[in-house]
């Protein structure tokens, strides 16, 4: 065989491998006890910390992944009741925007909120804005931020840009059943 016809091979293996392998896999996950479902571009890692939100010191659980450039995440957390889970509900959209340095002012301007919702959530809130990562790198952030009754849900994308059509398969995918 000639040196260019196995080349030719290596690479037609090489596109058959990236064909098999999307960037974006998508599944539904849930983690057990979790009160969120979501569909994941990728096999997301479990986390859990102490957070203190909004006057609340709360157990947060995340899911998240990275694939395609982009960090994906969804966390939440109890907050025991509808009265506290509201005013951790936008502590938590504060919290998203200082998380990529920008103003949290931003929180409370329509021109930096997208219509949302969840099936099974009481009150949905979209956000966007564009920030720094903590490398000073440009960042994009398009979160959902949920509650029913105590639950608060927190879903978002981070990256240098973010699709639309990606964004709306991701958020659209998140519910509280």
């Amino acid at each position: 065989m000639t040196r260019s016809r196995r080349l030719a091979g290596a690479l037609a293996g090489l596109l058959l491998i990236a064909a098999c392998t999307p960037t974006f896999n998508w599944r539904t996950v849930r983690a057990d006890g979790a009160p969120v479902e979501a569909l994941m571009p990728c096999k997301p890692e479990r986390a859990e910390r102490e957070v203190p939100l909004g006057g609340l010191n709360a157990t947060l659980h995340m899911l998240s992944c990275d694939t395609g450039g982009l960090t994906f995440a969804v966390a939440w957390v109890d907050a025991g009741d509808a009265a506290r889970a509201a005013l951790a509900l936008e502590a938590w959209r504060r919290a998203t925007l200082l998380a990529v340095q920008a103003d949290p002012a931003l929180a409370d301007d329509p021109a930096a909120s997208w219509p949302a919702g969840v099936p099974g959530s009481d009150r949905a809130l979209g956000l966007q804005a564009s920030g720094r990562n903590p490398g000073g790198e440009p960042v994009q952030v398009r979160a959902l931020h949920a509650m029913r009754g105590g639950q608060l849900l927190h879903a978002a994308i981070y990256g240098r840009a973010i699709e639309p059509e990606l964004a709306a398969t991701f958020f659209e995918g998140v519910r509280l059943p």
